[in-house]
């Protein structure tokens, strides 16, 4: 699975402002649902739920929710950059200022342990990171993700 396969240009997100990871994951589950066409507030209760277990924020201010629907029928990816950082509840203590968000099919297991390994390589990748920091277009960091 490469990343072009669960996501587009289209899903890229940038300059999110919000003052906490609440507002974020509103924000970007009515961004995941306009474009995997399900309904926003299934997409915020799974995020919150998957929170609730543990913080996705990965550390170096990158952050990795994710969650199952029941409603789709593929796996979707977005890649989020906030204006300001916000407090993340990450590992290392460290406010975020990008996500890459997952969204899988219920039945998807194999698909889903798949793309969050390979997200998981990229978002490791310190200079990758640094690389993501510094795009200003969706184009870009479409473009440094498929690298």
């Amino acid at each position: 699975m490469k990343i072009s396969d669960i996501m587009s240009v289209k899903s890229v997100l940038l300059s999110v402002k919000v003052k906490n990871k609440r507002q974020l994951l509103q924000e970007v589950s009515q961004f995941a649902a306009g474009i995997a066409h399900v309904d926003e507030r299934t997409v915020f209760d799974t995020l919150l739920e998957r929170e609730n277990l543990g913080s996705t924020g990965f550390g170096n201010g990158v952050a990795l929710p994710h969650g199952r629907l029941a409603e789709l029928d593929k796996v979707y990816g977005f890649f989020v950059k906030l204006a300001t950082p916000v407090d993340f509840e990450a590992i290392d203590g460290k406010p975020v200022d990008m996500m890459f968000l997952l969204l899988s099919p219920e039945s998807s297991g194999a698909d889903h342990l798949t793309a969050l390994a390979q997200i998981s390589r990229i978002l490791k990748n310190t200079s990758l990171i640094g690389k993501l920091r510094e795009a200003d277009s969706p184009e870009e960091i479409h473009a440094l993700l498929n690298n």
